[in-house]
């Protein structure tokens, strides 16, 4: 594009300069270099017509190819929501795709059937139609074909000469394991139909994947948080942990606090990009009692009067870091 913007620059100086454009009125393409004085080459600009028809031409979408040849067919794109479980694991869905497929009955070309295209005499089949203004040339889109080349004389009844009709068709989404929200499935050629002979476009999906009531995800980790007793976590205690594969046992040790996290390797969702799979983290929270009974008061009450520093380590370190404040 630079060398045809030089070239017309300097077109455009030989013919707005009365001298240079004399001695190419007189010589053309053909005087050689020296000739006219100043060691002037007027061959630089032969051809000027083409050199701003292509320019110009280039700049406003013209060309002089000739008619276009296959066009490659639009993309298209939709959302797809998932439950949590399949975005860890994997799925398949059928998604209804409204798509331009070509005509079954033309087959694509838009003509009747028993006919076909014919050469367009606007343009003799290039597409385009030249328009001159004195040394200016542009090529423009022929209007009678729409730059196709050809004309139908006969169109197609079922798709009136577009060539292409819309449907709906059911396209099956693998779904590999691992993806999350925002992850942008591409399934090639599944898209529109190209025209003139070219290939269909893309088809491409964005995960969206809901929420889960226990699960929070973490990358390929996965958290969830599990209620416990007073009594569980003061003695210790064997409980139930959901995980994605099913519930499982988890020990819980004597003198659990509330809020301590443990790990269970290989329990999370599925990596997207190799094998394996991340880990769960379960967050045990201590629940403390709301509504007791007098029995149970009473003994709240004798536990209370028998616990010493040695029982609450966390509450002794605590005070006597308070204590040191005010000394």
């Amino acid at each position: 594009a630079e060398g045809r913007f030089k070239e017309a620059t300097e077109a455009y100086e030989t013919l707005s300069d009365p001298r240079k454009r004399t001695t190419y009125d007189q010589f053309g393409h053909t005087m050689g270099a020296g000739a006219g004085g100043g060691g002037f080459d007027a061959s630089s600009f032969s051809g000027f017509g083409d050199v701003f028809g292509d320019f110009f031409g280039d700049i406003f979408g013209g060309s002089t190819r000739g008619r276009p040849g296959p066009e490659h067919g639009a993309s298209l794109e939709t959302t797809l929501e998932i439950e949590f479980r399949d975005a860890a694991f994997g799925t398949e869905k059928k998604v209804e795709v409204p798509r331009y497929e070509n005509c079954g009955t033309c087959s694509g070309s838009g003509a009747k059937p028993g006919t076909g295209r014919t050469t367009c005499n606007t343009c003799g089949g290039n597409g385009q139609v030249k328009v001159s203004s004195g040394f200016f040339q542009m090529y423009r889109t022929c209007e009678r074909c729409g730059g196709e080349g050809s004309t139908i004389k006969s169109p197609c009844l079922k798709c009136s000469g577009r060539g292409r009709i819309k449907v709906a068709r059911s396209i099956t989404v693998k779904v590999p394991a691992g993806v999350e929200t925002g992850t942008r499935l591409r399934i090639t050629g599944e898209g529109e139909a190209g025209y003139r002979g070219g290939n269909r476009g893309d088809f491409f999906v964005l995960i969206v994947v809901k929420s889960h009531t226990i699960f929070n995800r973490h990358g390929d980790d996965v958290l969830c948080e599990v209620p416990i007793t007073f009594p569980q976590a003061v003695l210790g205690s064997e409980i139930d942990v959901p995980t994605l594969d099913g519930n499982v046992k988890m020990k819980v040790p004597p003198g659990t606090q509330s809020g301590r996290i443990f790990r269970l390797r290989g329990k999370g969702v599925s990596h997207l990009r190799g094998s394996g799979r991340g880990d769960e983290h379960v967050r045990v929270v201590v629940e403390t009692p709301t509504r007791l009974n007098r029995v149970q008061k009473r003994l709240m009450q004798e536990f209370a009067e028998s616990c010493d520093d040695d029982a609450t380590p966390m509450k002794k370190s605590f005070m006597d870091k308070v204590k040191k404040m005010f000394q």
